[in-house]
C-alpha cells in the first residue's frame, strides 16, 4: 500500500473540517461531576461565562445552559443532525411536541427540513458519582428541494445499530458501528425519508471504527466521486494506506483505492464520515444553512413570525426526571423505548 490513497490530513480544531455533504462536525467529551438535585453540576460555576461557556474548565463545559449544561431551545432549518452519544444521557424536546431521553450509545437523527426548534440538554442524573457525557453531533445538508421537507426525528437505539466485526490474520480486531452506509453484510438502520443518506446513489456512510493494537483492516471501496474523511480521535495514531495519521488528526482519502488502515501500539477509535456531494450553494447563517442569501432572510422572517411551531415546554431548557430511563415520545403520541 502506499500513500497514494491519501488526499490530505489536517489537524482537528473545533469544530472539526468536513467536507460536502456534511456541514459540521463536532465531538464533546465532557468530564462532568456528580449532580445536584436538579441535575446540574456540584460544582462552583464562578469564572464561566454562563449562556456561552466553552472554556473546558475543570474538564467540562455549560455551554449555553446555565444550570444544567448543553443547549436550550435554539432553532434549525435546511439540513439534518444526527447526534451519537456515546456516554450519559441527552434530553431532547422540540417544537413538533416530541421529547426523548438517549445515551449510551443511542443515536439521534432529526431531519430540521423546514424549521424546527429544539433542546439538547445533557442531565447529571448520578448524584454519587461523576457523571461523564461524550457524544458526536454531525450535520448533513440537504439539497435544495428537500430542505423544507417537514421536520422529522427517529431514534437508533444502541440494541438496534448494527455492529461490523473483523479479526485479521493475526486475529485483532477492527469493530464497526454503522450508523449509515452498509459495510459487507451489515445494513444499517433506515434513515428519515427525506434525507440524502436515503439515496442510495449518495453513499453516505457515518461508521464509529474501534481497533485494537496492532490491527489491520481495509474499508470496502466506494464509487469514484464520493468523499470519505477519517477522524482520528483515540489512541495514539493509525496508518492510511502506508501514511501515519496522528491522534487528533482528519485524513481524507480517494474512497475508490484500496487503503488499510493499520493501527498502532494502543486501541484506536476513528469516525468515517462518507458521501457524494450535494455540489449546491450553501449559504448559513447560525442554525439555518440554505442554498441564497434570499432563502436566509425569508427564514429569519419565517422564525420571527411563526417560532417554528412555538415552544410547548416549560422553560428552555427541559429535562426529564432523575429516574427516567432512556425513550422517545414522537410528535404523533407514539412512545418507544429500548428492547
Amino acid at each position: 500500500m502506499t500513500s497514494e490513497a491519501v488526499i490530505g490530513v489536517v489537524r482537528l480544531g473545533f469544530p472539526w473540517p468536513t467536507v460536502d455533504p456534511f456541514l459540521f462536525c463536532v465531538h464533546h467529551n465532557d468530564a462532568y461531576p456528580a449532580g445536584d438535585e436538579r441535575m446540574g453540576p456540584v460544582a462552583s460555576l464562578a469564572g464561566r461565562s454562563i449562556g456561552a461557556d466553552f472554556s473546558g474548565k475543570d474538564g467540562w463545559s455549560m455551554y449555553h445552559g446555565d444550570h444544567v449544561p448543553g443547549f436550550p431551545m435554539h432553532p434549525h432549518r435546511g439540513f439534518e443532525t444526527i447526534t451519537i452519544a456515546r456516554r450519559g444521557f441527552i434530553d431532547h424536546s422540540d417544537s413538533m411536541g416530541a421529547t426523548a431521553r438517549f445515551g449510551q450509545g443511542d443515536v439521534q437523527w432529526m431531519t430540521a427540513g423546514g424549521g424546527v426548534v429544539h433542546a439538547e440538554m445533557f442531565p447529571l442524573v448520578r448524584r454519587d458519582a461523576s457523571n461523564p457525557v461524550e457524544l458526536f453531533q454531525i450535520w448533513l445538508n440537504l439539497p435544495r428541494a428537500d430542505k423544507m421537507k417537514e421536520a422529522y426525528f427517529t431514534m437508533f437505539w444502541k440494541e438496534q445499530v448494527p455492529v461490523f466485526q473483523h479479526a485479521d490474520a493475526s486475529g485483532r480486531g477492527t469493530e464497526v458501528t454503522v450508523v449509515a452506509g452498509a459495510l459487507g453484510e451489515v445494513q444499517p438502520l433506515a434513515p428519515p425519508p427525506s434525507s440524502w443518506a436515503s439515496r442510495p446513489e449518495a453513499s453516505v456512510g457515518v461508521w464509529s471504527i474501534l481497533m485494537e493494537a496492532g490491527a489491520r483492516w481495509t474499508p470496502p471501496q466506494a464509487p469514484e466521486g464520493v468523499q470519505r474523511v477519517f477522524y482520528v480521535f483515540g489512541g495514539e495514531g493509525v496508518s492510511f494506506g502506508g501514511r501515519r495519521v496522528e491522534r487528533g488528526h482528519a485524513a481524507q482519502v480517494r474512497p475508490e483505492v484500496p487503503c488499510e488502515l493499520v493501527n498502532g501500539g494502543a486501541p484506536a477509535e476513528v469516525l468515517m464520515l462518507q458521501g457524494r456531494p450535494i455540489g449546491e450553494p450553501v449559504v448559513q447563517r447560525g442554525p439555518f444553512v440554505m442554498s441564497s442569501a434570499a432563502e436566509i432572510q425569508q427564514t429569519m422572517q419565517d422564525y420571527q413570525r411563526t417560532g417554528f411551531g412555538g415552544w410547548p415546554w416549560r422553560g428552555a431548557g427541559p429535562v426529564h426526571g432523575r429516574e427516567e430511563g432512556r425513550f422517545a415520545k414522537h410528535a404523533d403520541g407514539r412512545g418507544e423505548r429500548p428492547a
